[in-house]
């Protein structure tokens, strides 16, 4: 076999190679979405008799409705996304926007920086029509929408421009070192990568999350006592506690821990402290610390350093394929540099295989979860905490009878019946 014939094979079973590993992952996808939506759907007239003291029927059908209606549009995103992939890539619509870059500049990083920055411009653009569905109809048909057409476009020209500060330098120096640093470029560039990664972990929560939000100290002196005691007791110590405005956008309710290391500060939600009681806050809290005394965010981290190490070996591999390429449908430069290119295929093609690996790490999370619970319950109440998830449930409209095989795939956090199922029992001794 000729090195002609041997290339056009290869790139045969690359494109073969991706059109099923797509149809797969749609189809699983789409199988997945539409169980959800059937079971939800099924059980949406019923409250499960464990919540029936807690949750009204007109809720459970609210939680029942909104699912419903995510996993809906979900269904066309996933159809048009598909579509949109296809384009950027058999039907040859990367290909023609490098070619066309090609005609207006000359080869090179800033080329190459050039085709990053156009693909993310008009991906963003052709997911338009779904965000502004998402905020301003699904979202406000459920009450949860409180951003204004204003802040909206204040917050997208906010993202736009940190995005192009902080994006385009790292997109210059991380083609520049695909090119320049040899056949092992892909080690200097994953510690670069991993090093930004660890940088915008100090940085985010003093420099750019404010940009978004107001953070104001905790102005509630006893509730700021008891949280406080409550840190001191399990051996913990932050840079402050915060309250976020999250309610000038969404009426959903969180807190979390930002930052690392001397960064690291308590966040909470308006909404949430507006929601829960200062036990239940207590208690949300113990969950969050019993992450950190797990090493759950350190062991996530260890996983995606790990995980984007090997991430990085395959592409220094593929991109010096001539069938990566052509069986994805795009022309390479047989004399430049085609490193953009490379990322942006590669972006294309690694979802796939997380579609199938998906369901490992988010079993690792809804583990991570109730060891955070356990944590929380024998640090405060466990009747507290069950209490404000239920809050937390109801207030989210998150629903209360999810389809089991949904749930394997995709839930980070275990559905209420397991989590609250595990909490009660030592709660009841409290």
């Amino acid at each position: 076999m000729t090195d002609a014939s041997l290339a056009a094979s290869s790139s045969i079973l690359m494109t073969a190679a991706f059109v099923v590993a797509l149809l797969a992952s749609v189809l699983l996808k789409f199988w997945l979405a539409t169980r959800q939506v059937r079971h939800v759907a099924q059980h949406r007239d019923t409250v499960p008799p464990a919540f029936s003291a807690q949750i009204s029927l007109e809720a459970h059908h609210k939680a029942a409705d909104y699912t419903i209606a995510q996993g809906r549009l979900g269904l066309l995103e996933l159809a048009f996304g598909t579509a949109v992939t296809l384009g950027w890539t058999l039907l040859g619509g990367l290909s023609w926007l490098n070619q066309t870059l090609l005609l207006w500049m000359a080869p090179g990083v800033l080329q190459q920086v050039a085709l990053l920055a156009a693909f993310m411009v008009i991906g963003s653009v052709l997911d338009l029509p779904f965000t502004l569905y998402r905020t301003f109809v699904l979202e406000q048909r459920f009450g949860f929408n409180k951003t204004t057409p204003k802040l909206w476009l204040q917050d997208l020209l906010k993202s736009t421009l940190v995005g192009a500060v902080i994006g385009l330098p790292i997109a210059a120096l991380v083609v520049w070192m695909m090119g320049a640093t040899g056949a092992y470029w892909w080690v200097w560039t994953w510690g670069v990568w991993m090093g930004f990664n660890l940088l915008m972990l100090l940085v985010y929560p003093t420099w750019i999350a404010p940009l978004f939000n107001q953070f104001k100290p905790l102005d509630d002196v006893a509730l700021k006592d008891r949280v406080s005691a409550l840190m001191a007791r399990c051996g913990f110590t932050s840079k402050g506690f915060y309250v976020m405005d999250g309610s000038k956008r969404s009426a959903h309710a969180n807190a979390y821990f930002t930052g690392f290391g001397a960064s690291k500060r308590v966040v909470f939600y308006d909404t949430l402290l507006a929601q829960l009681s200062p036990a239940e806050v207590d208690a949300v809290l113990a969950h969050e610390l019993g992450h950190f005394k797990h090493k759950h965010i350190v062991k996530r981290m260890a996983s995606l350093f790990g995980l984007s190490l090997l991430g990085f070996a395959l592409l220094g591999w593929v991109s010096q394929q001539v069938w990566f390429y052509t069986g994805l449908g795009v022309v390479p430069s047989m004399t430049g540099a085609n490193d953009a290119l490379a990322l942006l295929l590669f972006m294309m093609v690694l979802p796939l295989l997380g579609s199938f690996v998906g369901p490992v790490f988010a079993q690792l999370s809804r583990k991570h979860e109730f060891e955070a619970d356990a944590y929380a319950v024998a640090h405060t109440s466990g009747a507290d905490l069950s209490s404000a998830l239920l809050k937390l449930y109801k207030d989210n409209a998150s629903t209360l009878t999810p389809d089991p095989v949904y749930v394997k795939f995709y839930y980070s956090h275990p559905p209420a019946s397991e989590r609250l199922g595990r909490m009660l029992p030592p709660a009841a001794g409290t």
